[in-house]
């Protein structure tokens, strides 16, 4: 599957890939950077007075293929529900899908059931958050493309019925 579905987004300049821990971004995005020649950004927590927004208009606006493997689709989750507040507004969000959507983008929204994701975890990491606490991330993500699919294309792959294969 992972070939087909690497072939399918590489005619795609931009592509962000979101979902919880464990949905398999990095494994899909390391495959597109190996089989497609992306630039790979990874983005995790930044400290607190980073303008995110500016940080992600700098990186949509690099030319080249790239792949943003996590980013600002996850402050709209994480932030609210582990920080408190997003420090991505809705209007700034949305700005930036279109950013995306502007160079040719696309939004993959990689997601499956709780309990395949916390197996997932438990084998990488050793442990896995409470599988509630799962279920309010992944309805958390279902939410954040609901309030983004208008301003750019949004594929959604559950990837514990089709797992993406290393």
């Amino acid at each position: 599957m992972q070939a087909n579905l690497t072939a399918a987004l590489a005619v795609h300049e931009v592509i962000v890939l979101e979902g919880c821990d464990g949905a398999g971004k990095t494994s899909l995005a390391d495959a597109l950077r190996d089989q497609h020649g992306y630039a790979v950004t990874h983005s995790g927590r930044t400290c607190d007075d980073t303008d995110l927004a500016a940080r992600y208009r700098r990186i949509l606006a690099a030319p080249g293929k790239i792949v943003l493997d996590r980013s600002f689709v996850s402050e709209l989750v994480y932030g609210p529900l582990f920080h408190g507040r997003s420090r991505i507004t809705p209007p700034a969000a949305i700005d930036l899908a279109r950013r995306a959507a502007g160079r040719g983008g696309v939004l993959v929204h990689l997601t499956g059931s709780p309990g395949v994701i916390a197996d997932r975890l438990i084998s990488r990491d050793g442990t896995a958050p409470p599988l509630e606490q799962l279920r309010d991330i992944i309805d958390a993500y279902h939410a954040a493309f609901g309030l983004l699919d208008r301003a750019a294309p949004v594929i959604t792959i559950d990837t514990t019925i089709a797992p993406l294969q290393p």
